[in-house]
């Protein structure tokens, strides 16, 4: 189940997506496979090699992309997910869902 995503931040990062950007979409999430977890990142682009070739710095591996249609992605959580979204620079989301204090 997800919850804590504006309408518009989805588009925007639908949009970013399709068009062939390397983008971040950060939200509260709650799975029993994953105890623990209660945020998961997005981070999607619309070119599978380009999206599989910039996760591999991060050690994601090409066959973790879900592979959606029109928005493949990999799932982040944890540190990894916090480790990727600081690399990246992305404080807003860093900051909104507290992620330095997991």
């Amino acid at each position: 189940m997800a919850f804590g995503v504006k309408r518009a931040e989805l588009s925007n990062w639908k949009q970013s997506v399709e068009a062939g950007s390397i983008a971040f979409l950060t939200h509260y999430w709650l799975d029993d496979r994953f105890p623990g977890c209660d945020t998961v990142t997005k981070a999607g682009c619309a070119n599978i090699d380009k999206l599989a070739q910039w996760g591999s710095q991060y050690g994601l591996k090409k066959e973790w992309i879900h592979r959606d249609p029109q928005h493949p992605h990999f799932d982040l959580f944890g540190a990894r997910q916090l480790e990727v979204l600081t690399s990246e620079r992305q404080w807003e989301q860093i900051h909104r869902f507290s992620l330095r204090k997991k």
